[in-house]
């Protein structure tokens, strides 16, 4: 597999974990505050700042997807330059203490995310 094939699976593994993740802070969240319809939840998604550990995949998954789109194609750097932040995502490396302690908290809690994290990893190394 290329690079620009790996990065559009991992893109797609990534975008499944990004709904198992948002899934389950839904459920979190109505647990404690009652239901919310999808336009409420999405606003909490977009502004609340309980969410914005959940940004780094939406934000990653978004530039991927403009990469693809570019009207005149992308080079091998944008490809490596993806694939490096998906892997210090997915591998829990940086500064962000508070987004590795919550994706730690969802791959051990929660039985959906931990076998798209597995998936993703092995993908990825």
């Amino acid at each position: 597999m290329n690079k620009t094939e790996l990065l559009k699976s991992g893109r797609n593994r990534l975008l499944d974990l990004h709904k198992s993740l948002v899934d389950r802070e839904r459920t979190t969240y109505e647990s404690l505050n009652g239901p919310v319809t999808s336009g409420q939840f999405l606003n909490l998604l977009l502004e609340d700042p309980e969410f914005v550990w959940l940004r780094k995949f939406s934000t990653l998954i978004v530039d991927i997807d403009e990469m693809f789109a570019q009207k005149d194609g992308f080079d091998n750097k944008a490809v490596d330059a993806h694939l490096s932040k998906m892997r210090e995502i997915v591998m829990q490396k940086g500064d962000d203490e508070d987004f590795v302690t919550r994706y730690k908290t969802a791959i051990e809690e929660d039985r959906n995310v931990a076998p798209i994290q597995a998936d993703l990893r092995q993908l990825l190394s």
